[in-house]
């Protein structure tokens, strides 16, 4: 297996996760697997393997399963045998995919009558009400004819269904002919078939002459003649053939039981016939057994039911179309597709599969056990069928994820001439709802219900409401409800629908009515108005309805209980949250990720973690949605050990191939400094979005990778893949930290034009801050000043920083002035300006600029570090001497200081804000926060080993300096993380490239 090609490895992953979501998946795992292990081997065993795994993806008309299949066998080998091509084109055939058969059958070199057949039956499968399908089926059928010298009844068999399908008797006389020509008018089933087209029809005189002319007739023939001389009145002809029946010999079943009670009741001369059918039943016995089924199903005594079940068939008392519908129910009952297989099989011996009544059962069973490919298979055997036929499959495809074929379905109902009831309507308009193109799909059904007068239907009318509420169109949507009965149901929807147009004051206002008038609410309708508080910030009304579901009962109703929690949350109550939390008797994982969130959404990152731990320890496992949200808590705390230990759980609970997982990893590697990590694992996400793409893009940004995270771009665009808005922030971030400003000036352009995004104020910003960082300041100022979009505090913040290290003071006091404008209370503004006027040793102005902050009453921020180092955080200001080892660390910072001027670095002073000697400049530089921190780490940790130090401000250009010269002499990797970006120090060099 190792030396298998490559591709084979990522389909046997596809395959697992695809068989692992089914009900008998780790069964059906366990057997495909061994058969992989030798699916590249092309030995006499290994063929046998794969025809037999591809006999399992026919026989469970799994079409994901089928393509694999075939995937592999194209894979392996380059002219696959026959047999296998024939089987492929069966098995699309049985998965209902038209196209891709005939796309096999379309390709094959040579073909024999196998290959015929299988095309024939495809068409044959899908050409009821499809005409096309019906007309290319005879096209083939003619070119066989004209290129194979031999054909059996195998392949007469889907040409005799098309003929059934198409109407046209002409076709079926020419097939009959055709039959007669190389020998199969006398063939059973070839006969068989055509008495039953001939009757269907109405030529009973020509389906007769061709009855009597068959050597053998069994009881099911016996049926549809007897079937048909009833439903046309032909009396007289019913009692003949009844009497012929009795003389043949052959025992009657269910069905021709209750057609010669027709034959009794509607002709005097009923006498014999009635005697027959006493002589081979008694339907009194038969009614009692079934009274007593129903009795036990309807109080739920499974095991009763099935023992009186079993006790009928041993003691040879024949069962009818009641009983099993009561067994099939049962089944459904049971969630038991072993029983619901079993009695199917039985109906199908004895000739109840033929009883529409049956077969409607059988079709409701296997789509209530969400095993519709099966119900398909016995929808597309029917040879008739009634709108409850109809109703179930489309029902079943519904409800398990097949819209479109649920959509295609109603679509042939239509043609067939069938008129929907509100059962159809309500089960399309759920398929609608999930499709892309709903809309237009739900005012077509919204017309047919009108045109069927089933839009008063109150299932239909909310139905209808649920369906526009779902696509936002809440103007259909109220003139419905006001048509409609002020029902829970209606309200409900309008709710919903309320809230996914963002539009949650007419939910409460629809609330409070609902209360006025009386209507109860239950659980969905609460847990919908506690979304809409949480996310109005409705607190008071949030805790009214808290106290509602209290007072109705519904407080230990998961569901609402979560919504309580969620909706504190999302308000920002962390304590009524945790009161909240702690009255759910058992949280659900849903539960415990939803306080976990509102820690983080909150600040509380530790909190978070130590709820996870909480979690973990009541055995309860996280999900993709509780891994992705903790990553983040890692991101916010920069705890790249925590991150990766949820990184390790993540690999345990096997969720990292989650794009939604992978991307919150890559996001969380990126801030916490491990820039090659996360593309690390960025290379092994298979399915990435545009979201893992983004966040590698703004991490490489962010740690000055410019060049690097624009290659990214061009990859990514290669691929196909359409940027968005935040791509572009990326983009114009790596151009502004590496000073391609003529590139992002390219970006800013392309954007627009190319890909239809309208540039927002973060674009402009990163524009700006490219302009400063390359000296242009002037220019940026133009820019900031022409733009049509007010200019943010940040924009000018950046700006500024860029005067100082500029040194133009008359642009920087511009700025600084429009800057103390938008935020007078902004402490960087004045620092940044006083930074300014120090390195321009313009001493009376920065004293002015710090008189100023202090009439305004403005505090600096105190700029701090902090560096982790085995799982805990220490943190040091400047001159900070709170550390219990802070002698030795400053002992520390002298000796890096020794040996870093030894190697060549010279205190930048123009960075202290002071006029006064140089070396008391020199010393007011050394025992900067980021120093404190690096020092700390160089004792702490083994040689060799990165350092990762993070500051809440700007890093000073000293500090920057200082920190290339120690990556150098001490040979270690310095990530520093500022308030802007990464720095990323090695070998004397620092990957901003000294732009920042």
């Amino acid at each position: 297996m190792a030396d298998g090609p490559k591709p084979w490895r990522r389909s046997i992953t596809g395959l697992a996760s695809t068989l692992w979501s089914r009900d008998d998946g780790p069964q059906k795992w366990m057997v495909v697997s061994e058969s992989m292990e030798r699916v590249c081997d092309v030995s006499p065993d290994a063929v046998r393997q794969r025809r037999s795994f591809l006999r399992d993806a026919i026989s469970t008309s799994d079409l994901r399963l089928g393509k694999c299949t075939h995937a592999r066998i194209l894979a392996l080998e380059e002219s696959p045998e026959r047999f296998l091509v024939n089987n492929l084109i069966s098995m699309y055939s049985k998965c209902g995919s038209l196209s891709y058969a005939r796309n096999v059958f379309d390709k094959m070199p040579e073909r024999d009558l196998v290959s015929w057949n299988s095309i024939l039956a495809a068409y044959a499968q899908s050409a009821e009400g499809v005409i096309e399908n019906i007309e290319e089926g005879f096209l083939l059928f003619r070119i066989l004819r004209q290129n194979v010298v031999f054909t059996s009844r195998m392949t007469l068999a889907p040409v005799l269904k098309l003929c059934l399908y198409s109407g046209y008797v002409w076709a079926s006389e020419a097939v009959h002919g055709y039959a007669c020509k190389i020998g199969l008018d006398n063939d059973e089933f070839v006969s068989g078939a055509l008495v039953n087209i001939y009757l269907k029809f109405g030529k009973v005189k020509e389906g007769r002459v061709l009855f009597e002319q068959m050597p053998y007739r069994d009881v099911v023939l016996w049926n549809v003649m007897l079937k048909a001389y009833l439903d046309m009145g032909f009396k007289e002809e019913a009692v003949e053939l009844s009497s012929a029946f009795h003389r043949s010999g052959l025992d009657p079943n269910g069905t021709t039981l209750r057609l010669l009670d027709r034959v009794s009741s509607d002709v005097s001369e009923g006498g014999q016939v009635k005697s027959l059918a006493n002589g081979h039943n008694d339907a009194s016995e038969i009614r009692s057994k079934n009274q007593i089924l129903t009795k036990y199903l309807k109080a739920s005594k499974h095991s009763a039911l099935l023992q009186c079940f079993a006790d009928m068939v041993e003691s040879n008392l024949e069962c009818d179309d009641v009983t099993f519908i009561l067994v099939l129910a049962t089944a459904v009952r049971l969630d038991s597709l072993a029983l619901g297989q079993q009695v199917h099989c039985m109906a199908l011996k004895l000739g109840f599969d033929l009883m529409l009544t049956v077969a409607n059962s059988v079709i409701n069973m296997y789509c209530k056990l969400r095993k519709v490919g099966f119900a398909r298979t016995v929808f597309h055997s029917m040879s008739e069928r009634d709108l409850i036929s109809w109703n179930s499959v489309i029902s079943g495809f519904a409800q398990t994820g097949l819209e479109v074929e649920a959509v295609r379905l109603f679509m042939q109902l239509l043609r067939c001439g069938f008129t929907p009831d509100h059962y159809t309507m309500t089960s399309v308009l759920k398929a609608t709802s999930s499709l892309s193109e709903s809309l237009s799909l739900n005012k077509q059904v919204h017309v047919h219900a009108i045109k069927t007068n089933n839009v008063t239907d109150s299932f239909v009318s909310t139905a209808l409401i649920d369906a526009y509420s779902r696509n936002k169109c809440m103007k259909e949507a109220e003139i419905l409800f006001e048509r409609n009965d002020f029902d829970l149901i209606a309200c409900n929807a309008m709710m919903s629908g309320y809230n996914q147009s963002n539009d949650g004051h007419k939910t409460l206002k629809l609330f409070a009515l609902m209360h006025k008038q009386g209507e109860r609410s239950d659980d969905f309708t609460l847990a919908t108005v506690l979304k809409t508080c949480g996310s109005l910030f409705e607190a008071n009304q949030g805790k009214q309805v808290h106290a509602y579901a209290i007072k109705s009962g519904y407080y230990l109703d998961l569901w609402v209980s979560s919504g309580v929690l969620d909706m504190y949350v999302k308000c920002g109550d962390i304590r009524a949250a945790q009161f909240a939390f702690n009255s759910i008797p058992v949280p659900d994982d849903v539960a415990w990720t939803t306080m976990i969130s509102g820690c983080i959404e909150n600040g509380k990152e530790e909190r978070a973690f130590h709820v996870y731990s909480q979690m973990r320890l009541m055995g309860v496992l996280p999900d993709e949605f509780t891994i992705a949200t903790l990553a983040k808590a890692s991101s916010c705390l920069t705890a790249l050990e925590q991150g990766r230990q949820i990184h390790a759980n993540a690999l345990k609970l096997n969720c990292t191939g989650d794009p939604f997982v992978g991307t919150s990893l890559v996001d969380m590697y990126a801030k916490c400094g491990s820039i090659d990590d996360a593309y690390s694992l960025f290379k092994r996400i298979e399915m990435r979005n545009i979201a893992a793409w983004n966040a590698m893009l703004v991490g490489l940004a962010q740690h000055g990778e410019g060049k690097e995270a624009l290659q990214l771009f061009k990859q990514m665009k290669s691929l196909g893949i359409r940027p968005d808005k935040v791509t572009f922030i990326g983009v114009l971030s790596a151009c502004s930290h590496s000073g391609l400003v003529s590139e992002a000036y390219k970006h800013i352009e392309s954007m627009h034009r190319d890909y239809g995004i309208r540039p927002e104020i973060e674009h402009y910003s990163c524009l700006a801050d490219a302009l400063g960082r390359a000296g242009l300041v002037r220019e940026a100022e133009k820019l900031i000043e022409s733009m049509s979009l007010e200019a943010s505090a940040s924009m000018y913040r950046a700006l500024l920083a860029a005067c100082r290290v500029q040194g133009d003071t008359e642009t920087g006091k511009r700025v600084a002035t429009k800057l103390l404008e938008l935020e007078p209370l902004d402490s960087s503004a004045y620092v940044l300006l006083s930074n300014m006027y120090a390195a321009a040793s313009k001493w009376s102005e920065m004293k002015l600029a710090r008189t100023m902050m202090k009439g305004q009453k403005v505090k600096k921020d105190p700029g701090f570090s902090w560096i982790e180092v085995k799982n805990k955080i220490h943190l040091f200001v400047v001159d900070d001497r709170s550390n219990p080892q802070s002698e030795l660390i400053y002992e520390k910072v002298k000796d890096v200081i020794r040996d870093i001027k030894q190697e060549g670095y010279v205190p930048e002073t123009d960075f202290t804000l002071v006029d006064v000697e140089e070396e008391e400049k020199e010393r007011a530089l050394y025992y900067h926060s980021e120093k404190l921190a690096v020092a700390f780490g160089l004792m702490s940790t083994p040689p060799s080993t990165p350092i990762r130090v993070i500051k809440n401000l700007r890093v000073c250009g000293d500090c920057h300096n200082a920190m290339k010269y120690i990556a150098k002499v001490y040979e270690r990797e310095i990530i520093l993380r500022d308030a802007n970006r990464f720095h990323r120090f090695k070998d004397g060099k620092c990957s901003c490239g000294d732009f920042w």
